[in-house]
């Protein structure tokens, strides 16, 4: 009984308090100065920096103000569009290239299908071999709404790989290598 009686009023340790104290002064270093915005935010209400106008809704026009401005109600989400429908999607190898004699033929400006990518100039052109001629294809995670079109083949080594073509070789050699969603459009 004597040793429970001598450390009765003992919680922590004087050493577990230390620590503790040294992580609450961490945490507290880390928030105010890593993390200042609401601090910035309170002192420019304070100076007034800006302006907060709320409209206040009936609850009754609430649904129609929702129908009305579905976009505006998210303001980092666009419009949905029902002009393309996904046919499948998978995850293949992303690359790009150029027209360039030596990555491509002797004529590097004319696709496999005869299209002249040098003239039209718009980087919209992929080649896929899993893919037919014209069909068209997003990548969301990389480019978000924009389709490309095939228009390209490439060396039969890449069964299951997507070549994106670029103007700039420079361009080409940052895009690199990367894996991603496509999305091929009916």
């Amino acid at each position: 009984m004597e040793p429970l009686r001598k450390n009765y009023k003992k919680i922590i340790s004087l050493k577990q308090a230390k620590k503790m104290v040294i992580l609450l002064v961490f945490v507290f270093l880390f928030d105010v100065l890593l993390f200042p915005m609401p601090v910035l935010a309170n002192d420019l209400a304070e100076d007034g920096d800006f302006n907060i106008e709320m409209e206040i809704v009936n609850p009754s026009q609430e649904n129609s103000l929702n129908e009305e401005n579905s976009a505006l109600s998210e303001p980092n989400r666009l419009p949905e569009n029902d002009f393309w429908q996904i046919e499948w999607s998978g995850n293949y190898t992303i690359t790009a290239y150029n027209s360039e004699i030596g990555q491509c033929d002797s004529s590097p400006c004319i696709t496999a299908n005869g299209f002249n990518v040098c003239d039209h100039g718009i980087e919209d052109t992929i080649a896929a071999n899993f893919l037919p001629f014209g069909a068209k294809v997003r990548i969301p995670e990389l480019y978000g709404d924009k389709v490309f079109i095939v228009r390209d083949k490439m060396n039969k080594r890449y069964p299951n790989r997507v070549d994106i073509w670029m103007i700039e070789k420079q361009d080409a050699k940052q895009f690199g290598v990367k894996f991603a969603k496509i999305e091929v459009l009916k």
